[in-house]
């Protein structure tokens, strides 16, 4: 399984739809605390809706414990950031990785970044800043998905 980790997050409605996204498509999601805001806040509620309670949703008190767990865990980590070394689709994802995005104000502190084990970019037109860390997220997921056969197999029950 493949998981998705959110370092610091400081926009809730951001972090409601990257886990709503997780919870659809069957990816875990690790939360790097602190984060900016209760996650029993009413607007995390809002923007994750129902989804929350399907989530897989581990949380760990600093970078450093999240590091350690993951190491143990023997996860790779990938950070998805806008100066990323490598284009998203010409990296080689593997099952168990970690596609860990940052604070949506600063990005992940250069500690954070040295421990990655590699560092992955959405391609985008010169001379814009920079997507939506949510839709940045969902990108870099989609694409790691798709390479190691991971997007969810059972069909979806018809809506009524």
């Amino acid at each position: 399984m493949l998981r998705l980790a959110l370092y610091q997050p400081d926009i809730p409605q951001n972090a409601g739809t990257m886990i709503r996204m997780a919870a659809c498509l069957g990816v875990a999601v690790d939360i790097v605390e602190p984060a900016a805001f209760d996650v029993s806040d009413r607007h995390f509620r809002r923007s994750g809706m129902d989804y929350l309670e399907r989530a897989a949703i581990a949380r760990h008190d600093s970078f450093k414990a999240f590091d350690a767990w993951r190491r143990s865990a023997g996860h790779r980590l990938v950070l998805a950031e806008t100066d990323g070394a490598t284009p998203h689709t010409s990296f080689a994802f593997r099952p168990g990785d970690i596609v860990l995005v940052g604070r949506e104000s600063a990005g992940v502190l250069p500690e954070v970044y040295a421990a990655a084990e590699a560092s992955v970019h959405v391609p985008m037109r010169h001379g814009l800043r920079s997507l939506n860390v949510a839709l940045a997220a969902d990108i870099v997921i989609g694409e790691a998905l798709r390479q190691v056969g991971g997007y969810p197999k059972e069909p979806r029950e018809p809506l009524s």
